[in-house]
């Protein structure tokens, strides 16, 4: 083979293996609580050519066997998470996302829901929510950031926790809307974004201001990530100003300037 020839085949290779390594598709990790607008925004995402995303679901924390951190753990393939931002911290702290990677994509406010048809009772006081959690014959929260800050913090604010968490259920992997309109649990709080997907169930309400907890969303880059560029673009693509419609319209407050 002459030298000329030689020259345009490893250009030609070279060509290959680039547009092979652009169809490989990101593989993004994403915690219930941001999953309704980054379905959305993903769809959008993937209509340029060449951006395939591979989506794979889990809480922020937890021992699940789908949960981030387990994921990272035990070495999944992952480019992106996406998960709560406490959480995120503490993986980024131990080395397994790419430092200054970290985007701040939305807060999330807790409410809470009833099956569908049942009384809806009114939580916009503490005094009102105390009654509906004392009234409940079950109580349903997340294994995730949510259900945390309610088992171990709310009930005991609100002083009534000798009497709920007997009877509260705290749910792993499954959102907690679902075991809500399976009537598996007459009361149930989570994350505002996660229930509202979720069809059978009446949302009653935030939690009142003075016992309200903010979650912040984020996502970043893993460190072990082979298309670290790639999914650097697709963070700076969730957190642009012009999705943040997309991601209010989910029941979240959008902080696309944050970083």
């Amino acid at each position: 083979m002459s030298r000329s020839k030689l020259k345009h085949f490893v250009a030609a290779a070279a060509l290959l293996a680039s547009g092979l390594a652009l169809a490989d598709p990101l593989v993004v990790a994403s915690s219930g609580g941001f999953a309704a607008a980054y379905k959305e925004l993903v769809k959008q995402w993937q209509r340029e050519p060449g951006r395939e995303v591979n989506s794979v679901w889990g809480p922020s924390m937890g021992q699940t066997a789908n949960a981030i951190p387990q994921r990272l753990a035990r070495s999944e393939p992952l480019d992106v998470v996406i998960m709560v931002g406490d959480a995120l911290d503490k993986l980024m702290a131990s080395g397994q996302l790419v430092p200054g990677s970290k985007v701040v994509l939305a807060d999330s406010t807790i409410a809470c829901a009833v099956p569908q048809g049942n009384p809806r009772p009114a939580i916009d006081t503490v005094a009102g929510l105390k009654a509906a959690l004392l009234a409940a014959r079950s109580v349903a929260w997340s294994d995730s950031a949510s259900g945390e800050y309610i088992e171990r913090e709310m009930l005991d604010k609100l002083g009534v926790a000798e009497q709920v968490r007997p009877k509260g259920r705290k749910i792993p992997a499954t959102p907690v809307g679902e075991i809500i309109a399976q009537r598996e649990a007459d009361f149930g709080c989570q994350q505002r974004s996660e229930l509202l997907p979720v069809k059978g169930i009446d949302i009653v309400g935030d939690l009142p201001p003075e016992v309200q907890y903010v979650t912040q969303f984020s996502a970043a880059v893993v460190a072990k990530s082979a298309h670290k560029e790639e999914a650097q673009r697709f963070l700076q693509f969730l957190s642009a100003p012009q999705n943040a419609g997309v991601i209010r319209d989910t029941g979240l407050v959008p902080k696309s300037s944050s970083r």
